[in-house]
């Protein structure tokens, strides 16, 4: 069984306070989903996250099937971290953890740190380089172009 890991850093041209408001805030996540997801939250959601929210969604990952995805909000430290985990979905593991950081201009780093575990590993291993990694690059890469969409170079900090 392979324990995959994907690292995402991007520099947000606003002030940890605005990336925090909008990242903490379970309501913005279909802003930040690529359309061909199909993302459906399933149940209404508070304004922003604690230890214990349970997020219940619809969403297609691979070939139109769709999946119910269960993530808990595990940790929280405000304007610093978050974490959260996959109770039910598509992988047999997901744990994502959230980090911001303060820099001097006034940006704010946003940093990613996915740990993932395909499911039937490690016979679906031999599928990651070629169908999921590049699935969750583009599934990353459209929710950079979107922050950076949301957040307009032309924001003050």
């Amino acid at each position: 069984m392979a324990i995959h890991v994907l690292r995402q850093v991007q520099i947000v041209p606003a002030s940890i306070e605005a990336c925090w408001a909008f990242f903490s805030d379970p309501r913005n996540l279909p802003q930040i989903t690529p359309p061909e997801l199909d993302f459906r939250v399933l149940r209404s959601l508070p304004s922003e996250i604690h230890p214990g929210l349970m997020i219940e969604y619809r969403v297609r990952p691979l070939f139109g099937f769709s999946v119910t995805w269960l993530t808990e909000i595990t940790h929280v430290r405000p304007c610093e971290y978050f974490a959260d985990e996959q109770r039910v979905g598509p992988y047999r593991l997901w744990h994502h953890e959230h980090y911001f950081r303060r820099l001097a201009d006034g940006r704010t780093e946003v940093r990613d740190l996915v740990h993932y575990v395909l499911p039937f590993s490690p016979w679906a291993d031999w599928v990651h380089p070629w169908l999921v990694k590049p699935k969750l690059a583009k599934v990353f890469g459209f929710r950079e172009q979107a922050i950076r969409e949301i957040f307009r170079e032309s924001e003050s900090v």
